[in-house]
């Protein structure tokens, strides 16, 4: 395959299409072909959400995990119900926060809960044909002996169930394609392949 890099784009223009919650760019540019020459200029739109962080908090002493559940705007049409059930996340949006720092602060607010141990799974694109959204994947280590319940930040619009259920009890969930989230999708695939070291290193 062709070694394309960032400098066989050329950008004609740059300019904000939307600013709200989230932000769009639209973009006039062309790009280098796999044959060889410069395509045609395109028009495209660039849904604008920078690196994100999420954790799947993991009790291996209980082997249980949790879930928090909140509405999704994204999920409103599609879905039986547009409430789902997903990781522990959040946006990375201060320059000195590291994906860590942002993953542990997010679980204290979302299900208040202390992250302690942090192993990486994955980083990625969510959906990189039209969003540039970064993802950092992580499964956390925490005690969930008394968690669960409502938290959010009532300033941010947020009302979130947070539910700690067996890891057996995921494992069905996810055999039976109840889950719809695509990070909670990967990072329970993850802790199924990974339960047993995981336990004996965080156990040890």
């Amino acid at each position: 395959m062709a070694d394309f890099k960032r400098s066989d784009v050329e950008i004609d223009e740059d300019r904000a299409a939307w600013r709200g919650f989230f932000q769009v760019r639209e973009y006039r540019l062309r790009h280098r072909l796999y044959k060889g020459g410069w395509g045609r200029w395109l028009s495209r739109e660039l849904f604008v959400r920078g690196p994100a962080v999420g954790v799947l908090p993991y009790d291996p002493v209980l082997d249980c995990i949790l879930q928090v559940e909140q509405f999704r705007v994204g999920a409103m049409n599609r879905s039986a119900s547009p409430w789902i059930a997903e990781l522990v996340a959040g946006i990375i949006d201060k320059p000195d926060e590291s994906p860590e720092d942002v993953a542990r602060r997010e679980a204290l607010e979302e299900a208040g809960i202390d992250i302690q141990e942090m192993e990486a799974i994955a980083e990625y694109y969510s959906s990189p044909g039209g969003s540039d959204e970064y993802f950092y994947l992580y499964c956390g280590r925490a005690n969930l002996a008394t968690a669960g319940g409502f938290f959010g930040l009532a300033e941010e619009g947020e009302d979130i169930c947070a539910k700690v259920m067996s890891f057996t009890d995921a494992m069905a969930m996810l055999d039976a394609g109840q889950v719809s989230s695509a990070h909670n999708l990967i990072a329970l695939q993850w802790l199924r392949l990974n339960r047993d070291a995981l336990r004996q290193r965080w156990l040890a």
